[in-house]
């Protein structure tokens, strides 16, 4: 057998570079096939997609193997390649192709001397190259990818699979060694230098080990492809690194091009490692050994590829993986590799996991019995009313506690802090404290002697054997005792491991603590319970399964502020989409006002007391004089069902006229007027006899469009006319003023004028729906219809007029309202109850006390505008819509066909969660992003959301 390859005799290895010209008239003198060749990029070899001359058909790729690469190992790729397709069809993989003399595979007699050829199949698609975002499906593919040809060559044996390749991480930390004093960088071989050793502790307690085998070993991003218009790969191209290695190997590298994607972190690699493990069930010590292995993996694609760019300065494709290559090291290396271990034998079996580290022996220091556990956390009452944004908030509460009489204070580790959690971040930020905050009343001397105790630099430091302790916020000189009423934060480690942050993120919490340890112990306090939470289960569990959550795994949120919502973990996210919270989460004005009233009476609204009477008189100061009668419901489908209920009582009819796309609610009647196929899909054909449509006057996408849209009034009234010429004269027409199921799309100017005259003209009644608008929503107008210059006769409103309290109102006009006794009497045992009345009170007051329609104005049309200019760089957005803060962003595939984007616009909100934004799509087609924020949303606060969809959109989703 020929000599094989061996990297440490070819350290310096330049790839070859035959011109375009060459290659096409090798290919015709080699092969007889006249071909095209258009350059491709490679670290080692050669590549060209070729074409046959005059078409555009790819006809295969063009590998011309670097010359140090003997025959054999040139065979040993094609049989690998072969293997995993007999075991695996589904997955597409290169194999040689045959032209008019056979198989495309020689020897070339070429300017710069014998080069191997050989022409592979074309695989169709799209690699994952780039640093485009991986959502966690395609990153689980790549795991699945990377199991599925690992199995596929676990029996595979070649005598060439025991060369030596730089890729080969059990050579790893030679080829490190061979590069590193080359590296002109300080800042890199320190850095290199710092981690490869740490991870080679690791790896030299388990490397004799790790199993064997023959495999890819360079499933990555660049060697994947997907489909067109797939979101999955299928197909694995590039054998070029096939060898025998440890079989760990395999998914380290995988896992490894994850991490220089947007977004990325080191737990994003886990749905990756949980696939590979699904088909190739990892050991122990391969656990051990994965996440050492990804940072020597980035150390070498590091040293290796700024290697390979001094000796080659025209090698773009080495040049442009720089940073990429750098990225795939900082991530790796920003949490200790103990910690990713634990967190991945955490993901892959719980029960198995490590035990957290035991403490042995007495405290280090004993708390007084009259010890205060401080709970800092979502749902802390610590944290009401805005205060977690105070940093001395919590200190104030730690001392009034001790003024009350407690011996000391404590903030116990491990339990999520939401004190002191920053806004708006596009990671879930460190809140779980990996020590206890801790207060005392009088000072406390300080406990075991048989360790080491040191102090400096406002630290005191206990040692003892593998223990460490460390209680930092220490004022200088006081070594001998733990002060008082000073915030000290008490910490633990083992010797030899860093001192860990004071604070986690919670997706990593639980492998901090099995590495260091939980301080309690050490503080004569009982240790905090494994954090859990299956409350979503037991939801699922209870709740039927038609009442919907946002989110296929939703944030668990408990807490809201403004335009912020807070999940249990103390993340702080933007929330764009909730204008059921009109004047913003947790109000204290409408927090008092509820408290206060229920301090007084609530009961059914048959009770005789003022606030529904001053509710209801400042409600209708808000509409035209002539709407001066209001009833009280719970909702907003119950205030659309009341106001068709209304329409029919005073016209003695029952039809009805509805525009198609709208949603109204899910009570019998307002059911029976919505329209849209979003959330009914058969909801035209199941309306009943007395509904009739109207066509959904939009703009943009409806059958009419921009200048066009004049026809729709005209076209809505020929259906009115037609309707009572044929003795079905309609009771009413009900339409929302501005069209917010479709994304806030205003109607055409005078649409309403036009229709609300024919609804009049033949004796029926103009309903308007302000559930989503009303309020001062649209920033220029309070309602709605007054964009259009109407009055209505009836007005349903809710949602936003409570700020997340069930209140829903009907107004009309005292004669319209009179009729309804030929129904029968009205009755809403809850709605106008004194607290809704309360409630509804102090929206109202806070609305025009603080400018919020004011501020849906000026912070809505700042708003527009940023998303405007989006549509400059991103095709993908069609249109625009709305005003104030009720907009919509719709995206489309094609801006002529208007394709809607539907896919990719879910996608894209599950991307703004991952950034710490909830958003949702509506419209019938699920294509446009609905914003309506709360009124009191900041500028800061809709500049990072445009920031952030800016973001997914450039970065992917």
């Amino acid at each position: 057998m020929p000599e094989l390859f061996n990297y440490f005799d070819h350290v310096e290895l330049p790839t070859p570079t035959l011109g375009v010209d060459e290659v096409e008239r090798l290919c015709t003198l080699a092969f007889g096939i006249d071909v095209v060749a258009i350059p491709l990029g490679s670290q080692q070899d050669q590549n060209f997609r070729l074409f046959p001359r005059d078409s555009d058909v790819p006809f295969g790729v063009l590998k011309l193997s670097n010359p140090v690469f003997s025959e054999t190992e040139i065979r040993m790729q094609d049989e690998a390649t072969n293997a995993v397709a007999m075991v695996e069809p589904s997955l597409r993989v290169p194999r040689v192709l045959s032209g008019p003399r056979g198989a495309l595979w020689a020897w070339w007699d070429s300017s710069q001397g014998r080069i191997h050829a050989r022409v592979l199949e074309n695989i169709s698609g799209h690699t994952l190259t780039g640093s485009r975002y991986l959502p966690p499906t395609v990153i689980e593919r790549l795991g699945d990818l990377a199991g599925r040809v690992s199995a596929a060559l676990g029996s595979f044996e070649h005598p060439a699979s025991s060369r030596t390749l730089q890729w080969d991480l059990r050579h790893a930390r030679r080829v490190i060694d061979a590069l590193l004093p080359d590296e002109p960088d300080a800042e890199v071989r320190a850095a290199i230098d710092q981690a490869v050793s740490e991870a080679s502790a690791a790896l030299d307690r388990v490397e004799s080990r790790l199993p064997l085998q023959v495999g890819h070993f360079d499933i990555t991003d660049d060697n994947v492809l997907r489909g067109e218009g797939e979101l999955l790969p299928d197909a694995v191209i590039d054998f070029g690194d096939v060898m025998r290695s440890w079989r760990v190997a395999e998914i380290a590298v995988t896992a490894s091009c994850v991490l220089h994607h947007d977004g990325a972190e080191p737990m994003s690699v886990i749905p990756a490692i949980r696939a590979f493990h699904a088909r190739c069930p990892l050991t122990d010590d391969e656990i051990t050994a994965l996440w050492p292995l990804i940072i020597v993996r980035g150390a070498t694609l590091v040293l290796s590829g700024r290697a390979q760019v001094r000796l080659d300065d025209a090698n773009d494709y080495a040049a442009d993986a720089l940073d990429r290559e750098r990225r795939i090291f900082d991530v790796a290396t920003s949490v200790p590799a103990s910690v990713m271990t634990a967190a991945i034998r955490r993901a892959l079996d719980p029960d198995s996991s490590a035990p957290t580290r035991a403490w042995e022996g007495a405290p280090v220091v004993t708390l007084p019995a009259e010890a205060v556990v401080l709970d800092a956390g979502t749902v802390s009452p610590v944290n009401d009313r805005g205060v977690w944004l105070d940093p001395e908030a919590l200190d104030r509460a730690a001392l009034s506690t001790l003024d009350a009489g407690a011996g000391a204070v404590v903030v116990p580790a491990w339990h999520s802090m939401l004190s002191g959690a920053p806004l708006r971040t596009p990671t879930a930020p460190a809140t779980i404290p990996t020590g206890t905050t801790l207060w005392l009343a009088e000072p406390l001397a300080l406990g075991r002697d048989d360790g080491e105790w040191t102090g400096g630099a406002g630290t005191l430091t206990w040692r003892c054997g593998d223990e460490v302790v460390t209680i930092t916020g220490v004022p200088d000189g006081s070594d001998a005792a733990l002060p008082a009423r000073t915030r000290l934060f008490v910490q633990r480690h083992a010797a030899g491991d860093e001192l860990p942050p004071p604070r986690v993120s919670a997706a990593l919490a639980e492998a901090w603590r099995d590495v260091t340890g939980d301080i309690s112990n050490a503080l004569g306090m009982a240790p905090a319970l494994p954090r859990g939470d299956d409350i979503l289960a037991r939801r699922h569990g209870v709740l039927a399964e038609v009442q919907e959550h946002y989110y296929d795994t939703p944030p668990r949120i408990e807490r809201g502020w403004r335009e912020y919502l807070i999940d249990v973990d103390g993340r702080v996210y933007l929330d764009m989409v909730n204008n059921v919270a009109s004047v913003g989460h947790a109000h204290p004005r409408v927090a008092d006002a509820a408290t206060r009233q229920l301090n007084l009476l609530n009961t059914n609204s048959r009770f005789h007391y003022g606030v529904i009477t001053e509710y209801a008189e400042r409600i209708a100061q808000t509409l035209p004089a002539e709407l001066d009668t209001v009833f009280f419901v719970n909702s907003g489908s119950e205030a659309a069902d009341l106001a068709l209920r209304l329409a029919m009582a005073s016209t003695g009819r029952t039809d009805i006229v509805a525009m198609r796309e709208a949603y109204h609610g899910w009570t019998f009647a307002s059911d029976a007027v919505s329209t849209s196929i979003a959330d009914n899909p058969n909801a035209l054909a199941t309306r009943p006899e007395w509904v009739h449509t109207v066509a959904a006057a939009n703009p943009y996408r409806g059958t009419y469009r921009g200048d066009e849209a004049e026809r729709y009034g005209p076209e809505a009234v020929a259906v009115i006319d037609h309707l009572a010429a044929s003795g079905r004269a309609p009771a009413g027409l009900i339409c929302e003023t501005f069209f917010g199921n479709a994304g806030g799309v205003a109607l055409p100017p005078g649409y309403l004028a036009q229709v609300y005259e024919a609804i009049r003209r033949h004796g029926g009644l103009a309903i308007a729906d302000e559930v989503q608008v009303g309020f001062g929503r649209l920033g220029e107008w309070f309602w709605g219809f007054e964009q259009q210059r109407v009055v209505p006769d009836i007005v349903a409103v809710a949602k936003s007029i409570g700020a997340g309290h069930p209140i829903g109102a009907v107004i009309t006009r005292r004669e319209i309202a009179d009729r309804y006794r030929t129904q029968g009497y009205f009755f809403s045992s809850t709605g106008g109850s004194p607290v809704s009345a309360a409630i509804g009170l102090a929206v109202l007051d806070v609305i025009e006390q603080e400018g919020l329609q004011q501020n849906a104005r000026v912070v809505g049309a700042h708003l527009k505008r940023r998303l405007e200019r989006l549509a400059e760089s991103h095709p993908i957005v069609g249109a625009v819509h709305g005003a104030g803060l009720y907009l919509g962003v719709e995206f489309v595939r094609d801006r002529i066909t208007l394709e809607p984007a539907t896919d990719e616009t879910a996608a894209i909100c599950d991307r703004l969660l991952t950034l710490g934004v909830i958003m949702q799509p509506t419209g019938d087609y699920l294509n446009v992003l609905k914003i309506k924020p709360p009124l009191c949303v900041s500028l800061e606060s809709v500049d990072y959301f445009v920031d952030s969809l800016d973001r997914v959109l450039t970065t992917g989703w």
